[in-house]
């Protein structure tokens, strides 16, 4: 994922942080209902339209922040009212004349490639540049390991809150969950802890649950996938890099990954 800040300020410092935090996915909402969730109408603006009228998203963050994600999947025809708002930090109702004023902080998140999408003509380059002020790069899971752990307890903490419980793991289950590549991402760890929870007959999950959660994907370990040709020497270099960094991001000493990877210490 990509969040990108067009505005400074943590949410713990930043003088918005007591006002609204308005949030919606622009993948979730039909496109010709999007504008009108975005900018609200003015009654009577379409079938079925509140005959009061309706603010959009943009005007309940107010002094806030407005949370846009899934930005890569707002259409064209939206995309040129969503910029001058960001411009001109005005905008008008659907079916509406007057310009409402708007001071608001807006965040975006997306896991898709929008400079791919801009050389492909269907995200603006004036949107995309306007946008990414300040970008923040998430990486994926198995690029994060040591947030493995402190995910999986907080997903633990949260699920036995919900259904009541007090379950526990078994320590090999964080091994296992670290031996994973997660292509889910952190969805998918969610949803694995709150099966396990559910599904365990006992306080103590064992990893047998585990194990039945990601049996049907693509677990193959150990396995090597070549996804292009390159020299031989060259190969061989990336692999042992990615294999010796993934076993010392897992394991976190050279002794550790050594017996892992079954080669001497100082080969590590």
């Amino acid at each position: 994922h990509y969040f990108m800040l067009n505005d400074y300020g943590a949410d713990y410092f930043s003088q918005r942080k007591t006002y609204p935090f308005i949030k919606i996915n622009c993948g979730l909402i039909p496109e010709n209902l999007l504008e009108s969730e975005l900018f609200g109408y003015e009654g009577g603006a379409f079938s079925g339209a509140s005959k009061s009228g309706k603010k959009g998203k943009v005007e309940l963050a107010q002094t806030g922040t407005l949370f846009l994600d899934e930005i890569g999947e707002i259409p064209l025809s939206l995309q040129v009212k969503l910029l001058e708002f960001l411009q001109d930090s005005e905008i008008t109702r659907v079916g509406g004349t007057k310009r409402i004023k708007i001071n608001t902080r807006i965040i975006t998140a997306t896991n898709r490639d929008l400079q791919k999408m801009v050389d492909e003509g269907t995200f603006r380059i004036d949107l995309f540049y306007r946008l990414n002020v300040v970008p923040i790069k998430i990486p994926p899971l198995r690029e994060r390991y040591e947030d493995i752990p402190i995910l999986a307890e907080y997903f633990l903490k949260r699920f036995n809150n919900k259904y009541n419980m007090e379950k526990r793991l078994e320590p090999e289950i964080i091994e296992e969950m670290l031996k994973y590549d997660w292509p889910g991402n952190v969805r998918e760890l969610e949803h694995v802890m709150e099966r396990m929870i559910v599904v365990s007959d006992s306080d103590i999950i064992s990893v047998k649950y585990f194990d039945e959660m990601v049996t049907d994907r693509d677990r193959d370990k150990g396995k090597v996938i070549c996804t292009k040709i390159m020299p031989y020497k060259q190969a061989k270099r990336e692999l042992e890099k990615q294999l010796v960094t993934k076993a010392y991001k897992m394991y976190r000493t050279t002794r550790k990954a050594a017996e892992a990877l079954e080669i001497d210490p100082s080969t590590v």
